[in-house]
């Protein structure tokens, strides 16, 4: 169990999954309702646990529980190659309760000194999720570097980048 700020960061068991998938479901079907006015919507197995158990799980990936006062407000999911000093965000996420306190930023602050010798951090975001492209650029200073499917509202997805220095 690690501490920053006001958060507690602990890895992502299998006992979690059936914690952490109703908060992931209702924060991915709020960006669908905000964004593509569904009342549903995000990524395979997002509202099943078999993201997570995919992901969150992976022995490459390393994944956090994060929790305030006590309470679960969401999770976080990085694969960090060491080796090239490159990281990749796959997935943050907090529970519609909590979002728009901060919560997103003091994370990614978790991570940038949880993993100092990255040197470059990339991340992927729908192209839909203007909410999210305001949080990577304007909160964390993530670069877009490049659009998929740019017309396609659905499939298409911002390539980020953010240099550290």
């Amino acid at each position: 169990m690690k501490t920053y700020k006001n958060l507690t960061f602990e890895y992502i068991k299998e006992e979690d999954i059936d914690i952490l998938t109703p908060i992931m479901t209702r924060a991915f079907d709020e960006d669908s309702r905000i964004h593509l006015n569904k009342e549903k919507g995000g990524p395979d197995g997002y509202d099943n646990g078999e993201f997570l158990r995919k992901y969150a799980l992976h022995n490459d990936s390393e994944a956090y529980k994060i929790s305030s006062k006590g309470e679960v407000v969401g999770a976080v999911i990085v694969w960090i190659d060491r080796k090239y000093k490159r990281s990749f965000l796959g997935n943050i996420f907090v529970d519609t309760k909590y979002q728009n306190q901060g919560y997103g930023k003091v994370i990614w602050e978790f991570l940038q000194n949880e993993y100092p010798d990255t040197e470059v951090w990339g991340t992927e975001t729908p192209a839909f999720s203007r909410r999210n492209h305001n949080f990577y650029i304007n909160k964390c200073g993530f670069h877009v570097i490049r659009i998929e499917n740019p017309k396609d509202i659905l499939e298409g997805s911002y390539i980020m980048e953010k240099r550290m220095k």
